[in-house]
């Protein structure tokens, strides 16, 4: 036995009781007022905001740092590897001595030229 008033509550659901969850022992919520996922109130939230907006607010999440942070690490210790393979190819006096990567840069610049000269000749 419901109160009589309880049918407008369910008006949005079709004006019927029987798809309120009441019928079945529930505590009289709409069925298609629920939500099914924990994540579909989020989605639901995120779909007024525009494309640029939820981007930002994906990034600004600690899981995606954390990812960007270890890609950019791996990028960058790859970037000095390549580095130090290129200033392995290069003479300088002494063998051992420290460039910048500009320095190294340049200094294949010139070897290449150097090279080529020697070819040319």
């Amino acid at each position: 036995p419901t109160p009589s008033g309880s049918e407008s509550v369910f008006s949005d659901c079709g004006g019927s009781r029987a798809g309120s969850t009441e019928d079945a022992g529930g505590v009289g919520l709409c069925a298609q007022s629920r939500i099914t996922e924990p994540g579909e109130a989020v989605k639901k939230d995120l779909q007024h905001l525009s494309r640029e907006e939820r981007r930002r607010r994906r990034r600004a999440t600690a899981k995606y740092r954390t990812a960007h942070a270890t890609r950019e690490r791996i990028r960058v210790e790859a970037f000095n590897m390549a580095f130090a393979e290129l200033r392995k190819l290069l003479p300088t006096l002494p063998p051992d001595k420290k460039l910048s990567k500009i320095e190294i840069l340049r200094l294949a610049i010139c070897y290449i030229s150097y090279l080529n000269h020697v070819l040319d000749v």
